[in-house]
Parts: C-alpha cells; structure tokens; sequence
C-alpha cells in the first residue's frame, strides 16, 4: 500500500466515524453578515468604485457610450500600442478609433506570443466598489484567463451602473462559481521585506479602467 492509499483510507475510516450530518450545506453557516456597509445612492457607489479603483494605483477614465471607442483609441495610441490582444465577444465598434493591430484570443497562444501584445481590452462581469475591485469570469467580452495576466497594459470597460455593486457579497450573487473568477484589485503589484513595490509582476503592469455611462450595444 502506498503512502497516498494509506492517507485516504485514514480519511475514509475518520469521516465514517464522523457520522452523516443532517444540516444542509447551505444552513450550515450562518449568513446574517452585512451584505453591504453603508446607505449609498448609485452615484455614491460609482464614485467609490472610482475612488478605491485609483486607491490601488488603477487609473480610472469616465465617458459616455458614444465616446467609448474614442476614449479607448485615446488610451491605446497614449500607451503606443501597435497591436491589441482581443476577446472573441468584444464589440468591434469599440475599437473603431484604434489602428492597432487586432490579435484573436486563440487557445494556442503561447505565454511568449502574448508577452509581445501591447495591450487587452475586456469588458467585465462586475466590478465591487467597497473593495475597488474588478471581476472576469471569461465571458465573451473577456476571454481567457490568461489574456489579462500576460500583457502588460489592460484596458477593462465596466458598465455604469449596471455592473457595479457595493459589496463582495452582492457580487457573488452575480457570478457564477463555476465558471474561471479573476478578482483585480489594482495592476498586478508586489513588494519585497523594505516594502519596496514593483509592478508588473504577475500579471499587468498598467491598468486603466474605463467607466462608460449609458447603453455600448
């Protein structure tokens, strides 16, 4: 017997003795918590997306829908991006005001292939003001995981104010568990014992985050 079949037959033989327990899963916790801190209208909550997003050293941009392509080729041509990684669902309209080079989202991308795009745009799945963070779940508009950790400048739309929540709590009621969750928090940032901060690290190294008022479709 191996050590593994060892380790699980321990398990199996504590777990039987454990006995079945009669509470369901979800009763199991309670689930009395604050879902949310605070009375905000929708403009206080975008405004503490805002300001938290910027917190984490995000540069955030505001416009209307009918000047996001404009404001997304403004940020493209400003990083000299001369080719965009983009999402199978991402509305071509916004990129209609970018020359940049378009490249797919291809499943045989390799890490290095990706390493030399200058940029990714993605929509978002939703975006949680109390902690300034920013949800993928590979949707259509965002693609795979990996499109936003390898290149290093992300330029991600979010919705306002459909997709903005207040607190983590009402963001998980929004998503789907199974599905590929990527939480931002900023652009990808470490430090060593001095606490000296570099960027860049794990994934971009400049994050912008468009606020886009109004109907994109």
């Amino acid at each position: 017997m191996s050590s593994r079949e060892r380790v699980l037959a321990r398990v199996r033989r504590a777990l039987a003795a454990a006995g079945q327990d009669e509470t369901p899963y979800e009763q199991a916790v309670p689930r009395d918590y604050l879902r949310e801190h605070g009375d905000r209208s929708v403009e206080q909550t975008v405004e503490l997306l805002a300001e938290n997003l910027a917190d984490y050293r995000a540069v955030v941009h505001r416009c209307a829908a009918d000047e996001l392509a404009a404001t997304i080729g403004r940020l493209l041509s400003a990083h000299g991006s001369r080719t965009v990684l983009v999402p199978p669902g991402l509305d071509p309209r916004w990129l209609a005001a970018t020359e940049a080079e378009r490249v797919p989202d291809r499943a045989e991308s390799t890490a290095h292939e990706l390493d030399r795009v200058d940029s990714v745009v993605t929509g978002c799945a939703v975006a949680v003001a109390e902690t300034g963070t920013i949800v993928l779940d590979g949707g259509p508009e965002q693609g795979r995981r990996r499109i936003t950790l390898v290149p290093d400048h992300h330029v991600c739309v979010v919705r306002v104010p459909d997709q903005v929540v207040g607190s983590v709590p009402q963001a998980l009621d929004r998503l789907d568990p199974a599905r590929p969750l990527t939480w931002i928090s900023g652009p990808s940032a470490t430090s060593d014992i001095e606490l000296d901060r570099v960027e860049g690290v794990h994934g971009p190294r400049t994050l912008e985050v468009v606020l886009v008022t109004g109907p994109t479709d």
